[in-house]
Order: C-alpha cells, then structure tokens, then sequence
C-alpha cells in the first residue's frame, strides 16, 4: 500500500504568533471518476466500469437534485451529505428575505467506512511538491543539484 506523503514546514501560529514545526499533507494525485469505476471493479465488482461510471454520474444528479429540495442524504458507512447555507444578517427578522442567503454549500460527516484514519495510515516524509519541481527543472537543464529555500509560511495549522 502507498504511503501518504507530507513534507514540513515552519508555520506562524497566529493566535500564539509562535512558529513550530507543522505536516503538510503532498496530495498523491487526483482520480477521477473514471479511475474510480476502474478502481471499484478490481475489488471483484460483477458491475463494467461503464455500468459504476453510470451509477456513479446518476448519484451526483440524483444527490445535488436532492440537497437543492433541502434532503440530507445519508450513504450509510459513507457518511452523510446536508445542505448548507450561509447569509448576511438582517436588522431584524421581519426584515430577512432570502435574498440575504449568499452561499449554499454541503456538510460531509464521514461514517463509519472512515474510522480509524489514522491508525491506519503509514506516513512518509517528502519534500515538498515546489522543491521537487525545482530538482527536476535543475535535472532537466543539466545542473548537478537545485537549490531553493523553502519559504516559511505562516498559516494557522
């Protein structure tokens, strides 16, 4: 099994305005929703990728379909998925309309399928994805090494 990788990087807390040492997550890549039926069906699926490809179009329909009628859906060890909106305020309520709704989003609450994440992840320590980038440009042009100075960040962790 692949390995999640993460590089570190000093980062500024800003409510302590401490600077520690923090993880950040390098994403392996992306699968797409094709990958992801090719994927399925190598766990001994009686369903074609074309068939879970389907399925799976149709379950991003049928879903925004429903979290647009205000429905929170709940895929059992998946989790659930429930509307979300967020507004400006008003004066008073007899003022609020719903043109002061400006946002509506969707809240995941993982089930049981994502218990226990980290114990069973195994974590490996990288660079991270700009340095990496900066060697292999170094590689390409015929450098015998990159240098680059990791920037300090200073996000909240």
């Amino acid at each position: 099994m692949k390995k999640i990788q993460y590089s570190v990087a000093m980062m500024r807390n800003i409510r302590s305005g401490e600077q520690k040492a923090y993880a950040n997550l390098q994403l392996t890549g992306i699968v797409n929703i094709s990958e992801l039926a090719a994927h399925i069906t190598e766990h001994n699926s009686v369903f074609s990728k074309g068939t879970i490809v389907g399925i799976l179009t149709e379950l991003g329909v049928c879903m925004r379909e429903l979290i647009l009628q205000g429905y929170k859906i709940d895929l059992g060890d998946i989790g659930t998925f429930a509307p979300s909106i967020s507004s400006e305020g008003a004066a008073q309520k007899a003022d609020f309309t719903a043109q002061y709704i400006k946002e509506m989003g969707i809240n995941f609450l993982p089930g049981k399928a994502f218990d226990h994440l980290r114990r069973d992840a195994e974590f490996e320590k990288t660079t991270t994805r700009k340095a990496q980038a900066a060697a292999l440009a170094a590689q390409t042009a015929g450098e015998e090494s990159a240098s680059w100075a990791d920037e300090e960040e200073t996000n909240e962790p």
